[in-house]
């Protein structure tokens, strides 16, 4: 009975509520207050929850995110199990380690000690990869497991404005639509699934918001060191079956979508269009897996890219490190400037705006009646003006509290966008800082026999390479900006002209009641 009973302890596991919860009805949800106490009866539910009982002895699905698993009882039993892990995760990571540090930075880390091929990332060999070449041109293919670089990413070239990425001859979309409620776990658990159709197929694949996040996650590993990949819109336990909540979940999963097919490295690699054009389950399992083995990720994605360019000086790399990042941070500074202007005028619109136009109608109205008491027979025209006037500004205050949704809100969720767009631009500027620093000891290390002089000039020329992909990623970014501000405020501009000549017809119809003395 004794060992009997040790075991069994070991299995019961206790979590604390980190923040409050409360169950949509209907969907085997249990309600939760932060610094509950919980026993988790099946943490293995997936979807991002895990079933639990409370004190009370109720049990329902809680959200994963909001409470912290006490491994207290079972850490003994499974320290052999972790060390395991921890040992794999450092070997699997060690290749990408230092993105802020030196070992990043080696003259050897993209290539296997052979500077002179540093760039020809099939010399690697990676394990579980068969040493093949990711092609940004091509899919992975059989064709480059015969140790033969693909090309990496096709390589950027020189355009009007620098380094460019080299772009499809047709340019990528999809559209995100149709989201239907489905269930599983025989109907205990739901969620909300989108139909999502790319423009080279018009065949419609079927995701759920955890696919999307599975797809940023792939995204972000394996070229956040290249190109600053944007946020999801924010996960959302509370609601999220609710009309409007679907709406502007399904109108900003769009627009990441959209973001992403414009992008020419993005869009064509291998995983982005598993996303989209897996044929069935099985498919997608196995892409799935496969996209999860990646060893290209991290700092390796640069020794993909064949910039065929003369290298550039670390200084001049240095100064439009400097240009970028500079630029970045004062854009970032004017959105969010932007954004907290529009959101204060969005709220005046809706609240002492639409107040205030009320209050005039209103008081304009009053006075009619006032008027209309006086007993003067040749009253009657002017206060059947006078309350039309307090009817028209009760019409104006709508129509101020409305027109929000027409313009403004497009104006802030692409301003939102680019928030968070430029919220990854300093992690990414940031691995070229570290490469730059790096090159800058090359002297001393060589001056110290650490390395040698075909070590830092592979060093110099890694760096060169980045740059490129830097030039050709800002190029990429300004390109986008100019088109979707233009594109932008021509539509917001053109709906407030649409506004206010609303409210002036309105005007001038009110003004046209009264009589000309």
């Amino acid at each position: 009975m004794g060992p009997m009973s040790t075991s069994l302890a070991c299995l019961v596991r206790k979590a604390q509520v980190l923040y409050d919860f409360t169950s949509e009805p209907g969907n085997n949800e249990l309600t939760v207050q932060e610094g509950e106490i919980l026993t988790i009866t099946n943490q293995n539910v997936g979807g991002g929850w895990v079933e639990a009982r409370n004190s009370r002895g109720n049990v329902g699905l809680v959200p994963e995110d909001y409470i912290e698993v006490n491994h207290g009882s079972t850490q003994a039993a499974a320290t052999q199990h972790i060390d395991a892990h921890d040992q794999g995760y450092n070997n699997s990571s060690a290749d990408t380690k230092g993105v802020n540090g030196n070992e990043a930075w080696t003259a050897t880390t993209w290539s296997n000690n052979n500077p002179a091929d540093n760039w020809n990332y099939t010399e690697q060999e990676p394990a579980g990869n068969n040493g093949s070449a990711y092609s940004f041109d091509e899919e992975w293919d059989d064709d480059s497991d015969d140790g033969k670089s693909t090309g990496g990413y096709g390589g950027s070239q020189a355009g009007e404005v620098g380094p460019v990425w080299l772009y499809p001859q047709t340019q990528l979309d999809c559209v995100v639509a149709d989201p239907k409620k489905g269930s599983k776990m025989y109907g205990l658990k739901s969620y909300i699934e989108y139909q999502v159709t790319p423009n080279t197929t018009n065949r419609p694949v079927n995701h759920r918001y955890k696919h999307f996040d599975w797809l940023y996650e792939r995204l972000v590993e394996k070229f956040a060191c290249a190109l600053p990949i944007p946020c999801l819109p924010d996960k959302q336990v509370t609601g999220r079956f609710e009309e409007e909540f679907i709406k502007m979940r399904m109108e900003r999963l769009q627009g990441w979508m959209s973001r992403m097919c414009r992008h020419p490295v993005i869009s064509n690699s291998e995983v982005f269009q598993l996303f989209l054009n897996y044929r069935d389950e099985k498919e997608w399992k196995i892409g799935k897996r496969k996209a999860e083995r990646d060893e290209t990720v991290g700092v390796k994605i640069f020794s993909t890219i064949d910039p065929e360019l003369p290298e550039i000086d670390p200084t001049q790399v240095e100064q439009k490190y400097e240009t970028y990042s500079q630029f970045s941070r004062s854009m970032d500074n004017s959105v969010k400037e932007l954004l907290a202007v529009g959101h204060l005028h969005w709220k005046r619109c809706t609240g002492p705006l639409q107040k205030e136009y009320r209050q005039i109608g209103k008081a304009f109205q009053n006075l009619s009646s006032v008027f209309n008491t006086s007993g003067y027979p040749r009253e009657s025209t002017l206060t059947e003006a006078l309350t039309a006037t307090g009817k028209t500004y009760e019409e104006i205050a709508d129509i101020v509290a409305g027109q929000p949704k027409k313009d403004l809100h497009f104006l802030l969720e692409t301003n939102n966008e680019y928030k968070g767009l430029l919220g990854c631009f300093p992690d990414t500027i940031g691995v070229h800082k570290a490469a730059i620093d790096k090159v800058k000891e090359a002297d001393h290390l060589v001056a110290t026999n650490k390395i040698s002089q075909q070590d830092r000039h592979t060093m110099e020329k890694n760096l060169s390479t980045m740059s490129y992909a830097l030039q050709a990623e800002m190029n990429h970014f300004h390109s986008n900006r100019i088109y979707d501000y233009n594109r932008l405020m021509q539509f917001y501009l053109e709906e407030q002209v649409k506004f206010y000549e609303t409210i002036a017809e309105k005007l001038k119809k009110a003004l046209g009641q009264y009589t000309t003395m």
